[in-house]
């Protein structure tokens, strides 16, 4: 297994052997229920679809409370799949339950969630700009000012910094390093932050990227 599915409880920290502080991030991760082994010849890819956090029947669609009963399985509130080589879904079974050991011997895990919302922000807090000047009678203290050429090329560019919606997109943290597992309590500690607000939904994958040792 390479993910699991959880929910951010928020940061603390802890200490190492030598004494030194280590801000880690908390994740409760699983139990996730199997709800569907997509192994067809149609589909394209090799997935297993997990759900996670166990919610009432009350406000589900005909279609989605049908699913749950062919299943057997209570209705789940968060459901994502999760991409697994061929050899390795063979194993998969519906129904089958999946916790936080399938991480006791990985070192470092890629975490996905999404960002806090901050509405429409402007492009000196969305983008960092130094802004305009300040005395001498300037009006244009935090405006985008020009943000084109006129003649030619007669647009605006593709990608230009300006002002819009900021937060609330999916991010990917790489490389977080596992400082502590807690199987009773399905908790997973991390080092370094996570996207998203307290208890919020996240994905946990083992990371792929190799660290380069230091000299």
């Amino acid at each position: 297994m390479v993910g699991l599915l959880g929910k951010k409880l928020g940061m603390t920290q802890v200490f190492d052997e030598k004494g030194n502080v280590i801000p880690v991030t908390v994740l409760q991760l699983g139990p996730c229920y199997a709800l569907q082994v997509i192994n067809k010849p149609d589909s394209g890819y090799c997935a297993l679809q997990l759900g996670f956090d166990e919610r009432k029947t009350k406000g589900l669609t005909k279609a989605r409370s049908k699913f749950f009963e062919k299943t057997g399985i209570k209705p789940q509130r968060f459901i994502q799949e999760v991409r697994l080589p061929k050899e390795e879904l063979g194993d998969c079974k519906v129904g089958q339950v999946i916790d936080v050991d399938v991480f006791k011997d990985v070192a470092r895990v890629d975490v996905q969630g999404t960002s806090i919302g901050k509405g429409f922000q402007g492009g000196m807090k969305r983008w960092g700009w130094h802004g305009g000047p300040k005395t001498h009678g300037s009006m244009s203290h935090r405006r985008p000012g020009s943000i084109g050429s006129s003649a030619d090329p007669s647009r605006v560019f593709r990608g230009r910094h300006l002002p819009g919606r900021m937060g609330n997109q999916k991010v990917t943290v790489k490389n977080l390093k596992v400082v502590s597992i807690d199987a009773d309590k399905h908790i997973i500690m991390v080092k370094g932050a996570v996207p998203g607000c307290d208890n919020g939904y996240i994905i946990v994958r083992k990371s792929k990227k190799k660290v380069k040792a230091h000299k």
